[in-house]
């Protein structure tokens, strides 16, 4: 994404998020979750700690990870 999600585009994204794992759909749940922006202190945390297999196999979105940390931060 090269725009920043506005708040409301988040929260938007979260309660749908939620609504499927009220539903039981898990599945669902942490596909549409992975749309939103990881924070990037997390995605600082998740590369450190899981790995970077973790961050480029699992679909998340890296886009703000990617505007604090710069283009190719995963590989530094």
């Amino acid at each position: 994404m090269s725009q920043t999600m506005t708040l409301d585009e988040k929260l938007a994204i979260s309660m749908k998020a939620c609504a499927l794992r009220q539903a039981g759909d898990r599945e669902g749940f942490h596909r549409v979750i992975k749309t939103a922006p990881m924070p990037p202190y997390l995605a600082k945390v998740a590369k450190e700690k899981i790995g970077v297999d973790f961050l480029i196999n699992g679909g998340w979105n890296l886009s703000e990870a990617e505007a604090e940390f710069g283009p190719g931060w995963l590989n530094k």
